[in-house]
């Protein structure tokens, strides 16, 4: 256990992933060895790769255990499928062309996130998990989320089309990540919502920042940006409104039928009050229930 720990606390110190944090930061807690590894590269959606001395070692998903031919037997398949559908991220490690243990992050829940998800279904936005997680783990977390479409397995590039494919059908796309995976669909969706506590990538961008990571800021930003827009439009009537009556009688529109001409006093103030009408309207947006 200890050395699988340390392999994979060893790879994981060069790479800026989240999970890798989480990684290094166990083997920390559990006093494992420190290994150096040289060579170190990152498999975008698959994992990461190296040498200790100068014996290749890798720790990743399946598919980079396919691509590095790494036999796995049924026994490490079925320890990585009983953690994922527990909702647990589980990771292969190998050496010398051999997969030698399981290393599993669980990732928990964000408090609040399953009532921001409740509320954005509840105001009839459709919510999608896009995740590279297994399907097994992407499934269990969803159950418990109480999300119905689930998107797992999927590359950066795949986030990436699946924005596209949403809204070369028609919809208005909104795209929520923390990671560097996340930025090509981020800058692809009509709206990147990029979490504070992610990666610098994610958040460069994105076009929304939520600085604390709390799903439900997206809810309150969605509806602010819907009261805004309703706002917009009332005061555009304002502003129209005052127009549509003052121009036609500063014209003399009426002087032949009664002899009324807007007085230069009346038109300053008309001009003062639709000013006053559209700041003061705007200024109903503090009191706006996010």
């Amino acid at each position: 256990e200890g050395r699988v720990l340390a392999i994979a606390a060893a790879l994981e110190r060069h790479s800026a992933h989240p999970l890798a944090h989480a990684i290094v930061m166990g083997a920390t807690a559990r006093v494992a060895k420190a290994f150096d590894v040289d060579g170190f590269r990152s498999v975008t959606g698959k994992g990461v790769t190296g040498a200790l001395h100068d014996v290749p070692v890798a720790l990743g998903n399946r598919a980079l255990m396919d691509e590095l031919q790494v036999p796995v037997s049924e026994a490490f398949a079925g320890l990585l499928q009983d953690h994922a559908e527990k909702g647990r991220t589980a990771m292969f490690v190998a050496e010398a062309g051999k997969v030698i243990g399981v290393v599993t992050v669980s990732d928990p829940i964000k408090a609040g996130a399953t009532e921001a998800i409740a509320a954005l279904a509840a105001e009839g936005v459709e919510i999608v998990m896009a995740t590279g997680d297994a399907p097994a783990t992407a499934k269990a977390v969803g159950r418990e989320l109480g999300m119905t479409r689930i998107e797992a397995g999927m590359t950066p590039e795949g986030k990436h089309d699946l924005v596209l494919a949403l809204r070369k059908s028609g919809r208005v796309v909104g795209f929520a990540g923390d990671g560097i995976n996340d930025a090509p669909a981020l800058a692809a969706a009509d709206v990147g919502i990029a979490m504070g506590t992610g990666s610098d990538v994610a958040i460069e961008s994105a076009g929304i920042t939520l600085l604390k990571g709390d799903l439900g800021g997206a809810v309150r930003a969605r509806r602010l940006a819907a009261a805004t827009l309703r706002n917009i439009g009332q005061n555009l009537w304002f502003a129209f409104g005052y127009n549509a009556i003052g121009i036609p009688i500063a014209a003399g529109v009426l002087y032949p039928l009664t002899g009324w001409l807007l007085s230069p006093m009346i038109a300053a103030a008309a001009m003062a009050l639709s000013s006053v009408s559209v700041i003061g309207n705007a200024l109903r947006l503090n009191r706006v229930k996010l």
